[in-house]
């Protein structure tokens, strides 16, 4: 095949180059964004009288051929073509000859892939807000439902303080709801538009860019050709986004992993969403969670990846950004499996009240509360934290919980202790008297549950 650049050569590329240089493997997923730019270019140059407008019309009437084509499986991409961009202006070229040709005019592929490559993703990050406005939308309705289901609360892994299930899951749809604003941030900065910016400094046909710009739902139009062709900080931030995505899943993925334990047993997960030993009859393996914390790994890579690909390019394109494709698409292909599984996961989850209350009766959960109740009686924190230290060290030895203490036995160790302490130190007590905001009281995260799912 004859290459659309090979005037100013005298030999075929050989077999190896031509399959080294080829992109087309990966990025045929961009047709349809190719397409929607080139119509949009011939529309304009059309209009701008830089070609006939008989022969934009065709071009743009031929593509939406091309394209019914491709998506009914009647196209064979070429890797002598080399990307998806000449593999469609080639396929234009033998459908209307001259006509195709004249496609091309003041543009290049340095800011055809620009432009291809931002409406790709604006298209992706669109799809991946919404399986994470489905995965919040799950977090929502079983915090709901476990607005009194009380739970330990950890630090170090070491039981804490008494919490809600509720309270807990609430954390993770406030790392989901930044998430959203990240990438909601992103796409802003991501949709301006490049084409124009030709090889590196422009053209001298009169172009307009804004028309263009506005045909393809673009905010604005880049304002330096250099960095119009070089910039890929957007895919770059977008791998850092999902990156934050997927250590978020993984978080949860790592609880939902210890909760299902036989240790914990706090939930089950539905059969659907686990798997079983080949050797092990009695296993119930969480492998959804767990893949999803390995493939945060992947994700992470990609972002590595992407970053050192960029380190050390001048202005203004190099062919090593074509590098940039395979590590996105990875990214945005890991995170767009993970988010639905993971969302059907949760909402299908047996959640067992009893063994979160007896886990949050262990461990002395209660025990600042203690020290609370001695500091609201006038003993200084750092006084009432000695005292209920020793409180603990004896329940150890003596095998007992605070909560089992007599009052002749509290009072052993402050004379503040009265009898309304048992009240004062109950775990529903010890979650409920949390209500400021932000706290675990189940008034305050159903109040925060309401805004949120009327917003």
């Amino acid at each position: 095949m004859a290459k659309l650049w090979g005037g100013r050569f005298s030999k075929s590329t050989d077999t190896l180059v031509d399959d080294f240089n080829s992109s087309i493997r990966f990025d045929a997923r961009m047709y349809a964004q190719d397409i929607k730019g080139s119509q949009a270019h011939a529309e304009m140059l059309g209009r701008q009288g830089i070609i006939p407008e008989a022969d934009a019309e065709l071009i743009v009437k031929t593509l939406d051929e091309i394209k019914a084509d491709i998506e009914n499986n009647k196209v064979e991409f070429e890797i002598d073509a080399e990307d998806i961009h000449m593999n469609i202006e080639t396929i234009l070229i033998s459908r209307i000859g001259d006509v195709g040709k004249r496609l091309h005019t003041g543009r290049s592929r340095n800011d055809q892939v620009a432009l291809d490559i931002r409406m790709y993703l604006r298209d992706e990050i669109d799809e991946i807000l919404s399986d994470i406005e489905d995965l919040k939308s799950v977090i929502l309705n079983i915090s709901e439902k476990h607005l009194e289901t009380v739970m330990p609360g950890y630090t170090h892994l070491q039981k804490a303080q008494p919490i809600t299930f509720a309270h807990h899951l609430m954390a993770y749809y406030e790392m989901l709801r930044r998430d959203s604003e990240r990438l909601t941030d992103c796409r802003k900065r991501l949709n301006v538009m490049p084409l124009g910016s030709g090889a590196l400094a422009g053209t001298t046909y009169d172009l307009d860019r804004d028309f263009v710009a506005e045909k393809l739902g673009f905010d604005s139009v880049t304002q330096n050709s250099l960095d119009g062709v070089s910039d890929r900080d957007f895919v770059l931030e977008l791998a850092f986004d999902l990156s934050t995505v997927m250590m978020h899943l993984s978080r949860l993925s790592e609880e939902i992993i210890l909760w299902s334990s036989h240790e914990f047993k706090f939930i089950e997960l539905d059969d659907a969403y686990s798997t079983g030993s080949s050797i092990m009859p009695q296993k119930k393996n969480p492998d959804v969670a767990e893949l999803v914390r390995g493939k945060t790994g992947r994700v992470y890579g990609d972002l590595i990846g992407l970053f050192t690909v960029m380190k050390g390019i001048p202005l203004a394109y190099n062919k090593d950004m074509q590098e940039d494709k395979e590590q996105i698409f990875d990214a945005v292909d890991t995170i767009k499996m993970c988010l639905p599984v993971f969302s059907k996961m949760l909402a299908t989850m047996t959640v067992n009240k009893d063994a979160m209350l007896t886990g949050a009766k262990g461990g002395f959960t209660n025990a600042t509360d203690v020290a609370d109740y001695l500091v609201k009686h006038g003993l200084p924190f750092r006084d009432a934290h000695a005292v209920v230290g020793r409180m603990v060290a004896y329940c150890i030895e003596k095998d007992k919980v605070i909560d089992s203490l007599t009052i002749e036995e509290f009072k052993s160790f402050s004379a503040l202790f009265d009898d309304d302490i048992y009240e004062e130190i109950s775990l529903t007590a010890c979650v409920n008297q949390r209500k400021l905001t932000g706290g675990p009281a189940v008034e305050t995260v159903r109040a925060v549950i309401e805004k949120y799912k009327n917003n």
